[in-house]
């Protein structure tokens, strides 16, 4: 690529204002937590902070398969134990995101997967997320928004509770709905009066598609859900007609490409197709999808787009610009983002 001047230093991209649209709150829990809320709830996990991190998060020497990624979650879905275990995440992952000079994110969380564990009441997990997350946002400065997610894998009927109450949460900072999960054995069909009806309340759709499916999903996310963005979608370079479809929408995608790779979608970090989507004229943008698993940052996202893909600063920073004309907000907050966002990016 053109303009490729790598450099080791992360603390470039550190000093970049970022802003991520595809951040998992599940996958962003702090591994010293995790040894707190085990010894505090007498969970059986290993106290060794190297054993506990074999199992929620990726490292060189395991297999870099859907399965082994998914694998994490099962551990991680144990500590949701109490709405203090809830709202210290939350606030940790906002936190986190701050500490990294992210000065926009949308972060997502999945109701029923941090309900589970004690039964709690859907709409009582909700409120914790929400009022955990705008207290740091402020309290740190960033600019928080909430997605609400569901799975594939589970009923319609759970994912209507979440998205009826997500459309009356609103003001409590919730500005949209995803479904994730296993894309390679559930359709999105069953989903679509409740994302249809979720999108006439004013929440935005985001849907994660073409990840471990194929491009077939990403035109079922735009066509059948109405995605206003694409979580992932790096396999829709596999149909043309996909491709055009999705310029002609404005459709944006997430993009994760470590998570891609530590998942089994590309083989190598070098042969992630981001480039060859943004050559094929779509809108990208670069996230983390689940930092403490993945063991990043975004910064070190942005680092390793750098020195592994060759991005130039200034592809970088065009990158964070998709992201905030992506982001789910008015066009008066956007205005007021991207004013901020460019006197840093200069």
């Amino acid at each position: 690529m053109q303009n490729y001047a790598p450099t080791s230093s992360l603390n470039i991209f550190l000093v970049l204002p970022k802003a991520e649209l595809h951040r998992h709150l599940e996958g962003s829990l702090r591994i010293e937590t995790m040894r707190d809320i085990a010894s505090s709830h007498g969970l059986t996990v290993p106290d060794s902070i190297v054993h506990l991190s074999d199992l929620v998060q990726i490292h060189d020497e395991e297999p870099y398969t859907f399965t082994n990624f998914l694998e994490k979650f099962k551990t991680l879905r144990l500590f949701y134990r109490s709405p203090e275990v809830i709202a210290r995440v939350t606030r940790e992952a906002v936190e986190d995101a701050a500490r990294d000079n992210v000065r926009y994110m949308e972060l997502r969380f999945t109701p029923v997967a941090l309900s589970r564990a004690e039964r709690f009441p859907l709409h009582d997990v909700m409120d914790w997320v929400c009022e955990s997350a705008n207290k740091t946002a402020e309290k740190f400065d960033i600019t928080v928004k909430l997605i609400a997610s569901v799975n594939r894998h589970e009923s319609p009927e759970l994912a209507e509770q979440v998205a009826w109450i997500a459309s009356n949460y609103q003001d409590k900072g919730i500005i949209g709905l995803d479904i994730a999960g296993n894309e390679a054995d559930f359709s999105g069909r069953p989903f679509a009066p409740i994302f249809r009806e979720a999108k006439e309340s004013g929440l935005k759709i985001t849907v994660h598609a073409g990840e471990w499916g194929g491009a077939g999903n990403v035109r079922e996310a735009i066509e059948v859900l109405g995605a206003d963005r694409i979580g992932h979608g790096v396999r829709i370079m596999e149909d043309e007609n996909v491709v055009a479809l999705a310029k002609e929408r404005g459709t944006v995608f997430e993009v994760c490409v470590t998570s891609n790779h530590q998942s089994g979608v590309t083989p190598t970090l070098k042969e992630h197709p981001l480039s060859q989507m943004i050559e094929a004229g779509l809108k990208t943008t670069i996230n983390t999808d689940d930092p403490s698993i993945s063991r990043i940052s975004l910064s070190s996202e942005f680092q390793m787009a750098n020195e592994k893909l060759g991005f130039s600063m200034k592809m970088l920073k065009e990158q964070t610009l998709n992201a905030l004309n992506a982001a789910f907000v008015s066009e008066e907050e956007r205005e007021g983002l991207v004013k901020e966002f460019k006197k840093g990016l200069e």
